[in-house]
């Protein structure tokens, strides 16, 4: 295990610690966790994530990770969006195959739409891929995309949200753990 990564968990987990009391002392908590955790199983699931989650629960922060094994092609359940809804604060690991999952696109956009709708605070973490290859649409995230263009059933429409919604999350202060 390296050194450098648990002692991001650490600072990731501290500073959630810090904006959810930030939070708490601003306004009333009315959710359910304290933070969601949208990732891609295939890429982080047994390893970052895993770890990052556990570093959460250890400091006392609520975490919701989704324990399913989703089928590909499902759409999000009413749980997961109840769950990212009454969340305080999400955290996003945008890993290299994040873009080609439909689920992992559906949840950013629903974690989009409630920070900007009740400002919930959201925390991008880049694993092992570039912020600019998200924010730009290139590399894994580009090819993933321009897939969903080819194969999708919603049409260009929903993969401009989907685009839309990476953009945005880009430009929030986020992490990359190339920068270790």
């Amino acid at each position: 295990m390296c050194t450098g990564l648990i002692s991001s968990w650490t600072h990731i987990s501290d500073l959630v610690s810090l904006l959810l009391a930030a939070a708490a002392s601003s306004s009333p908590s009315q959710g359910r966790y304290d933070v969601f955790l949208s990732f891609r199983g295939e890429d982080t699931r047994n390893n970052f994530t895993a770890h990052l989650c556990e570093e959460l629960r250890t400091k006392g922060i609520n975490t919701f990770i989704d324990e399913e094994k989703l089928e590909r092609g499902q759409a999000v359940s009413a749980a997961l969006v109840s769950a990212i809804e009454n969340s305080m604060f999400s955290i996003i690991v945008l890993s290299e195959n994040y873009a080609s999952s439909r689920w992992c696109l559906e949840e950013l956009v629903k974690i989009v739409q409630c920070m900007k709708n009740s400002g919930r605070r959201v925390l991008p973490i880049f694993y092992n891929v570039d912020p600019s290859d998200v924010r730009n649409h290139m590399g894994k995230f580009g090819e993933a995309l321009a897939k969903h263009e080819e194969n999708s059933k919603e049409g260009m429409e929903r993969v401009q949200i989907w685009k839309d919604a990476l953009t945005q999350v880009t430009n929030f202060s986020g992490w990359d753990t190339r920068n270790k």
